[in-house]
């Protein structure tokens, strides 16, 4: 059964720090943690998932009014087994000590260094709505592997996917290993206030810093997955229908709910009517109709709809050319659905809220520039985003969008996949996020690295002349240590 919190406040805080003090209790009492427990732990998360992939898919379509079942199963199911699996592969390697250097002469007396990674204890997960099974197992996978146990908050706009996922983990996890807390923004602000040994927050940059204050009074270290605005630069040497089919996959794929969803285009001010081109015919080619559409996935909900509404009203009213691409010239207003089509926004000015705003929709505003150093001052100037895009086979512009900008990942001539492979760390950098998971990376976010050092039996205090009283082998130490 998924953990059922009181009625009161009060009372909610008090069920989470009993199942928080059993969990370190627990934590604590199996140290050290074998590979054999940390990979039972993961084989029973992957059971988990793919035991239960398709009540999963049709509670998270469920939640959204419609998701895509095939595109439910590789962005959540399929991404959330892959990393338990790399996991289990890569664990024994991740758990060896790693050795360090000792600075002579102690290397030469014999002494050793060393970091052993240890679990932290429990772990705290806050995941959100978008991807809510991904974004729930992709951070366990590292927590596992770890030798950590974890209790979840997941989102309370996918309420059938939450509840599925506690109702599952309570069959396949004791509650001290794994936990749900299911609930709104009240249970939300009691869960991040809550002592863990660390905290994992996917979500609003917003939200995010009020879980920073609530974690700050318990001195709970936090990664922070965030979002903004990830622009796409489009260099003049770019294959245009190359870009354009990739970029309208990367923006519609999800109906464009998606963090690392390319936010706006820069493209060559004499290339923007082909790009408006070819991002037209590939949304019709992938979605030739959409209100019917089994591949299309709807809106979450109808609050999110109409903010994205608001944000394409705001763009028309301030002189932008909004160009709707509507295949089957379908009549989304008389559809009882929230489902909505790609919409690129030409001519956007800085004061649109669409330039303004992350979009997590199917809305993709397209600046035109005359020089590539532009789009560079451009990204410099707003705050750093979570994923960047750069298309062309100009090797020495690729080099300078790279170096002279900073973001939390790139992925070069495609948008998104950087997120796909595992042994690169996922995170983002300001406003976009602070730390990163995934993979080994992951792993070390959630072990505490040790040091430690073995001294050798020779009385190393008494030769360098540290031990008082100090005479002249102190003062030789001092002045070899001390040359400049």
């Amino acid at each position: 059964m998924a953990t059922q919190l009181a009625p009161t406040e009060n009372a909610q805080a008090a069920d989470m720090h009993d199942i928080l003090t059993r969990q370190r209790a627990a934590a604590t009492a199996e140290l050290p943690v074998s590979a054999g427990i940390r990979r039972d732990r993961l084989k029973r998360g992957i059971a988990l998932v793919l035991d239960n992939k398709d009540a999963l898919v049709k509670a998270m379509s469920d939640d959204f009014g419609h998701r895509s079942g095939m595109q439910s199963q590789f962005t959540d199911i399929m991404s959330s087994i892959t990393p338990m699996k790399h996991a289990l592969k890569h664990l024994d390697d991740w758990m060896k000590p790693e050795k360090r250097k000792v600075d002579f002469p102690l290397n030469l007396l014999g002494a050793k260094a060393r970091i052993e990674y240890q679990p932290l204890g429990v772990v705290g997960v806050i995941s959100p709505w978008n991807f809510p099974v991904n974004l729930t197992f992709g951070p366990l996978a590292q927590i596992f592997a770890a030798g950590n146990r974890a209790m979840v908050k997941p989102s309370e706009f996918t309420p059938e996917t939450s509840d599925l996922m506690a109702r599952l983990a309570a069959k396949y996890f004791d509650e001290t290993e794994l936990a749900f807390i299911n609930g709104g923004p009240d249970v939300g602000k009691a869960f991040s206030s809550l002592a863990f040994d660390h905290l994992i927050f996917t979500g609003a940059t917003g939200i995010a810093k009020h879980i920073l204050h609530a974690a700050a009074d318990n001195l709970v270290p936090v990664t922070l997955e965030l979002g903004g605005k990830s622009p796409v630069i489009v260099g003049e040497s770019a294959d245009i229908e190359r870009t354009t089919r990739r970029v309208a996959l990367g923006k519609m794929l999800n109906a464009g709910q998606i963090c690392l969803a390319p936010d706006y285009m820069m493209v060559p001010r004499a290339q923007e009517q082909a790009i408006v081109d070819g991002l037209t015919k590939a949304a019709a080619e992938m979605y030739p109709t959409l209100i019917s559409n089994d591949d299309y996935t709807s809106i979450v909900n109808g609050r999110h709809y109409e903010r994205l509404q608001g944000l394409i009203e705001d763009a028309r009213e301030k002189g932008a050319d909004v160009v709707e691409v509507n295949p089957a010239n379908e009549d989304f207003k008389a559809a009882n659905t929230n489902k909505m089509p790609l919409h690129i926004v030409r001519n956007p000015t800085e004061d649109m809220k669409v330039m303004q705003e992350e979009i997590f929709g199917p809305i993709l505003p397209i600046r035109t520039y005359d020089s590539a150093d532009e789009t560079i001052a451009y990204v410099n100037g707003n705050d750093r985003p979570l994923g960047l895009y750069y298309f062309g086979d100009d090797p020495a512009e690729e080099e300078a969008v790279l170096s002279k900008t900073v973001s939390g990942g790139v992925t070069v001539n495609d948008v998104i996949f950087h997120v796909s492979a595992e042994d690169l760390p996922f995170g983002g950098v300001g406003p976009s996020g602070m730390g990163a998971y995934h993979g080994h990376d992951g792993f070390r976010t959630f072990s505490h690295a040790k040091a430690v050092y073995t001294q050798p039996k020779i009385d190393l205090a008494k030769l360098a002349g540290f031990r008082p009283p100090y005479g002249d082998a102190m003062r030789k130490t001092l002045k070899r240590e001390l040359k400049a």
